[in-house]
């Protein structure tokens, strides 16, 4: 199912579960040098999603065509980034280089509250890691409504801040 978000001067925006025909296009995502250690491609975790019951990969797309992807990961993984039982977290967000600096990641982020609670019923808050140095990643979260926890985690290249947006 499609859920419809905003329009841009060129496409409407839609959020939508993984479907095979998103598959080469997907694979195909490149990312900035620069932003390419802070996230990992939807070629790389997508195997990984499509084996654990409790990952759901989501495709950002413009119109039909793929241009932005992260994963809903439910389940014990949010303990480390939430007290809330009910969280859900946010990973592997990326918006593909070509199509980079259109609002489709704004436009995105401001939706997937509503996805979210259309599709996880029960599901209270959703929760994101953004590594310290990845000022313009969290920018585009706090622009959607994520707010800074003040808590903080180590992640593999360094300390992250931990984000959260309320659905209640």
């Amino acid at each position: 199912m499609l859920y419809d978000s905003y329009e841009t001067n060129e496409q409407i925006v839609h959020l939508s579960f993984y479907r095979s025909e998103h598959d080469a296009a997907l694979r195909a995502f490149e990312l900035p040098e620069e932003q390419a250690r802070f996230t990992a491609l939807p070629g790389k975790v997508l195997e990984l999603s499509l084996n654990d019951e409790n990952r759901y990969p989501v495709v950002i797309l413009a119109g039909d065509v793929p241009v932005g992807f992260f994963v809903l990961h439910c389940g014990e993984v949010t303990a480390p980034f939430s007290d809330n039982r009910n969280a859900i977290l946010l990973r592997a967000f990326s918006i593909d280089q070509a199509h980079q600096g259109r609002g489709y990641g704004k436009r995105a982020m401001r939706t997937t509250a509503a996805f979210v609670a259309e599709h996880f019923p029960g599901v209270e808050e959703i929760v994101l890691a953004v590594n310290e140095q990845n000022h313009m990643a969290k920018r585009l979260y706090e622009a959607a409504g994520f707010r800074d926890t003040g808590r903080q985690r180590r992640g593999s290249i360094g300390m992250q801040h931990i984000l959260s947006l309320s659905l209640e």
